[in-house]
């Protein structure tokens, strides 16, 4: 419509600057999210989909959210109320209904998530999870990867030989991380954990929370104390704080600017609080009946925002009916071809299942990444500690991509003192990164909050962004509260992004007992809930030399890594090597033969391995029974083609390991053989094992507990009778 020019100034004046094209936007793309959520619901009840969750009420708020962003430029975390926000970004609705029929093109996942999961490399959407608040802590990561990427340009090259060849990265200096949640979500922990860091940091991180009243059927007065979580968040420094009403996508829209402006600014993150409705229920499978009274839902259904933005549309001149209903049908037949189309795609194939579980570009067990020692002048022999260390150093001299933090893994938090010796630095409990933070400075190596899902879940946003996060969880006795980020993001975001993202994350975990007095908080192994974990390698060297080789594979492979580092191992006599120099590199997945033997195969790693090589002495001293010893040295992958040979010559197995033998990593090689090599056993598997229970202080009852040379010995006795 053609509008006077005293229109168009008050137009402007009432419209936040927003133009009368930029309002027409608005409008359509708020109309076209909820068109796209109806058609979807009318597909899930002619069985056509599987599965509806709206967005529906949230519109305007997030209309106004993409428009004040840059796509491509910043980055976002949304979470699966934010269809309207990605139509806004570029998202078109066959891709998003795609998702909806799991069809193979779906370019979010390929068919392996829900809808409205949304996910988008050419737009900066980084693969949405069902898990709520993960992805606050991967949008801090981010955010800090672009800091670190702006201020080390340099870091941004690729190499041939490691997972940098694979993950170009793309940066600017003022942009922002975008994430959002539901005011329920923000019960969680880790979502005041990001907080918590975003502020301390001063991180351009927008958080979003569309508070719609309701978290499924518990009611926002329930869930959150005084009913408004931003009284709760009021007092973090650094932030810019707006509170709107979210049906209003004008008064959103002012909000977001004055919150970009702030983050790209460099003066810290912002939380925009916005006051929505939920149109529909949480999701198809929900009946708000049951929960909401029919006086609650009228007066929200009063306050949906698409007939307030059509109505001030109406009376201010910038559309009139026959215009808005014009638009309405265009979009109508939008929503209807792409939906005609997308019923029509191909589904995927089931032989892709395994496609991204790993990375398919730099595969860890490959021989050509074997590297052998050299003789340096540093001839003395040294501890796995001293190994482990100087491969870190060794890897943040060759890799400017490369981060290390962790609880107390900085010399000090205060370089400053540290440059000027008024402090020695620590460096890490067990002091395996000491030194580091001393040569390569406080942006590369610090210490993190005392907070293990930060740790994690900040890595993976870093290495989403090609960054290489070598972090530490400072006991495997601590590691749980980042189960959520190791079991549900890190091991997944290859595969369920269909390959799009990828986070090659190395975590390093002290673990194990045999310490005399680490008693039950400081001597867990639990191993076999990681190797029971598709998507991350497991390693758990039992000696210096291979644990400086298995960590150099790990930092340079295009996967995530989990490297168990046994603390009784960390400094013993057993197992020092000289250094091997900066390129020494062991495959992954390739087992050594410390004993070779022909009368029984047993197999173990980590802290056994000594154990059961004192074992093996007596038996072939006392017993006249050789036994071949193999330290398997990662445990997914393993080797079971060293296995197989040796169990094929032998013909009795043992198979040893520290952690408690139910359920344990054991029980399924133990299967295995069992399963395939059946024909050749002589005598049934044995285990050896800890008993079923946790780690004593007492150390009378920690030497009952834990697999000890005599336990070993005694099943090597019993297996010879037969």
């Amino acid at each position: 419509m053609a509008k006077t020019a005293v229109t168009e100034q008050a137009t402007a004046a009432a419209y936040a600057g927003l133009e009368p094209e930029q309002l027409i936007r608005m409008y359509r793309l708020m109309y076209l999210s909820r068109r796209t959520d109806d058609r979807e619901i009318l597909l899930k009840r002619q069985q056509k989909i599987f599965f509806q969750v709206s967005g529906a009420g949230h519109e305007a708020l997030l209309v106004a959210a993409g428009m004040a962003l840059k796509p491509g430029y910043d980055w976002f975390y949304p979470y699966y109320r934010d269809r309207a926000l990605s139509l806004t970004l570029g998202h078109t609705v066959e891709e998003q209904l795609l998702q909806s029929v799991g069809a193979a093109a779906d370019p979010s996942s390929g068919g392996r998530q829900m809808p409205s999961h949304w996910s988008n490399p050419r737009l900066n959407i980084v693969s949405s999870s069902s898990s709520v608040t993960t992805q606050c802590l991967q949008a801090v990561g981010c955010a800090e990867a672009g800091r670190y990427l702006a201020s080390h340009p340099a870091a941004a090259g690729q190499r041939e030989g490691d997972y940098s060849a694979f993950k170009a990265t793309h940066f600017h200096g003022d942009e922002v991380v975008y994430v959002s949640l539901g005011e329920g979500a923000t019960s969680e922990g880790e979502f005041w954990e990001a907080m918590s860091s975003a502020s301390t940091l001063r991180l351009p991180v927008l958080f979003v929370v569309e508070d719609n009243g309701y978290a499924i059927s518990v009611p926002v007065d329930v869930n959150t104390p005084g009913g408004n979580i931003s009284r709760l968040v009021a007092n973090f420094p650094n932030f810019y704080f707006a509170e709107v009403d979210g049906t209003d996508p004008v008064e959103s829209y002012a909000a977001f600017t004055q919150a970009v402006k702030h983050c790209r600014s460099g003066a810290g993150p912002a939380f925009v609080h916005g006051h929505v409705i939920r149109q529909y229920s949480h999701s198809f499978s929900d009946d708000e009946g049951l929960y909401r009274s029919d006086a609650e839902r009228k007066r929200e259904a009063a306050l949906d925002p698409l007939p307030k933005l059509q109505m001030r549309l109406l009376r201010d001149g910038i559309l009139d009916p026959t215009a808005i209903n014009r638009l309405e049908q265009e979009v109508d037949e939008e929503v209807r071809s792409a939906a005609d189309r997308v019923l029509r795609a191909p589904l995927p194939e089931v032989s892709s299942i395994k496609r991204h579980v790993y990375s398919e570009d730099l595969d860890p067990t490959s021989e050509a990444l074997a590297r052998p020692a050299v003789k340096t002048p540093e001839a003395q022999e040294r501890t796995m500690a001293d190994l482990i260390n100087g491969c870190l150093k060794d890897e943040m001299q060759r890799d400017p991509r490369m981060v290390i933090f962790g609880q107390d893994v900085a010399d000090t938090s205060h370089d400053q003192e540290l440059r000027e010796g008024l402090v020695k630095g620590k460096g890490g409990v067990f002091k395996l990164t000491a030194g580091l933070q001393r040569e390569f400075g406080p942006d590369r190596v610090y210490n993190a909050r005392l907070a293990e899902a930060d740790i994690v879940g900040r890595a993976i946003g870093m290495a989403t962004r090609g960054l290489k996060p070598v972090v530490e969880i400072q006991f495997f006795d601590y590691i749980w509260p980042a189960m959520h980020q190791l079991r549900n993001e890190l091991s997944l975001l290859r595969w369920r992004s269909n390959g799009s993202y990828s986070a090659p994350v190395v975590v390093r975990v002290a673990i194990g007992g045999y310490l005399t007095g680490g008693s039950i908080y400081h001597s867990q192994c639990g191993e076999s809930l990681f190797t029971h974990t598709p998507g991350v390698r497991v390693i758990f060297p039992s000696n210096a030399l291979d644990a400086n080789g298995l960590l150099r594979t790990a930092i340079r492979c295009d996967d995530p890594v989990l490297f168990f580092e046994h603390k009784r191992l960390y400094r013993e006599t057993f197992g020092r090597a000289a250094y091997p120099g900066p390129e020494f590199a062991i495959p992954f997945g390739k087992a050594n033969i410390l004993r070779k033997g022909n009368d029984i195969t047993l197999i173990t790693y980590g802290a056994v391995v000594p154990r059961a090589l004192r074992a093996a002495q007596q038996a072939s001293s006392e017993l006249g029974v050789e036994v071949e010893l193999i330290d398997l040295r990662t445990l997914n992958p393993y080797d079971w083609e060293a296995i197989a040979t040796s169990v094929q010559k032998t013909g009795r197995v043992i198979i040893a390991h520290e952690d408690m033998l139910s359920w344990g990593y054991g029980a399924e090689i133990a299967a295995r053989i069992a399963d395939e090599l059946f024909d050749y056993l002589d005598a049934p598997v044995k285990r050896v094992a800890a008993m079923d229970t946790f780690v004593a202080y007492q150390p009378i009852l920690e030497d009952a507990i834990l697999p000890q040379p005599e336990d070993l010995y005694r099943a090597i006795a019993e297996l010879r009778k037969y």
